[in-house]
């Protein structure tokens, strides 16, 4: 479990900034759950999803979401587990497999997290931003994700990983603009394809 609470170059859960963010969000906080759940609402309503907002820059570190208050799925992700890990709850990232239109190809990544609830164990939360047609929550032990699968082809993705996958970390750092990472969204290859 420890690297589910480890602070890393993009979970920055270790920099004043994020620490401070954790604190503030933890205050008064009665249980664990309380504590998930304000991180989530924080990272769901707060941090805007850059092609929602159409904001630049494009960020990949946690610290850099939230100094600037935006950030695609993926950074989204990567804040919320460095807010979870800095209060002491493991967090990791996940992944689903979306068609980036109405259907068939082609396809993306689309980054959410989880986090280990001492009373429901390993627990989906997505905190992408909820907008018409998108109504994430955090509702235990019911997930309640931005997308759902639909097709054969999308997938969610089983593995929770402590790091963030390096073509997620290669499309949010190869192009500098909100634009171009939407022309250039990170996917991956099924290899269990019936």
């Amino acid at each position: 479990m420890q690297r589910y609470l480890a602070a890393s170059t993009y979970i920055d859960a270790d920099t004043p900034a994020v620490r401070a963010a954790a604190r503030r969000l933890a205050e008064g906080a009665a249980s664990e759950l309380e504590v998930v759940r304000a991180c989530f609402e924080f990272v769901r309503d707060e941090i805007r999803h850059s092609v929602d907002f159409k904001l630049n820059p494009v960020t990949c570190k946690a610290s850099d979401v939230l100094r600037h208050q935006t950030g695609y799925c993926y950074a989204k992700s990567h804040l919320l587990a460095a807010l979870l890990r800095a209060n002491g709850i493991p967090a990791g990232l996940c992944y689903q497999r979306l068609s980036v239109g109405d259907g068939g190809a082609p396809y993306c990544l689309h980054g959410l997290n989880a986090v280990h609830l001492k009373d429901f164990g390993w627990y989906r939360i997505d905190a992408r931003g909820n907008k018409p047609g998108v109504d994430a929550r955090f509702e235990p032990p019911a997930e309640r994700l931005a997308f759902a699968v639909r097709e054969r082809d999308e997938r969610m993705l089983p593995e929770i990983w402590a790091e963030p996958l390096p073509v997620v970390v290669d499309a949010l750092e190869c192009y500098d603009t909100w634009d171009r990472v939407l022309a250039n969204l990170p996917d991956v290859e099924l290899l269990d394809r019936p």
